[in-house]
């Protein structure tokens, strides 16, 4: 199992990126999505999860209302939507893959990509 994550950059406040998150793996419709971010100098936190159905999406309390998460299981891509930057928002965003719902917790994730940093200027 292979995760790539892309689309990080710098950014100024308010505004918005997205980032993709591209699987390699064949059963990728049997597993969970989660994307978590570490900002320097603090612990690894869970922004959002979808679950194998990408019908059901959950959310860290600080991303809430502003980040989406969604998924496009044909194309075993993942994305997640980041709008109302905040320079809080700064870290290295990762994706992984899980089997276990609902997964707030990394310990509940299997796989894990690279990370993709976002930079969010004031």
């Amino acid at each position: 199992v292979q995760l790539q994550a892309s689309g990080g950059g710098l950014v100024q406040a308010g505004g918005s990126l997205r980032l993709s998150c591209a699987a390699t793996v064949s059963t990728f419709t049997t597993y969970a999505m989660g994307w978590f971010r570490r900002a320097p100098g603090k612990e690894r936190e869970f922004v959002a999860a979808i679950r194998y159905t990408g019908r059901t999406t959950i959310y860290g309390d600080a991303v809430k209302g502003r980040f989406t998460i969604s998924r496009d299981s044909a194309k075993n891509l993942a994305y997640l939507q980041m709008n109302s930057l905040k320079p809080e928002d700064t870290a290295a965003y990762y994706c992984a893959l899980g089997t276990k719902w609902p997964a707030y917790d990394s310990v509940d994730y299997d796989h894990w990509g690279r990370g993709t940093l976002v930079t969010v200027s004031s």
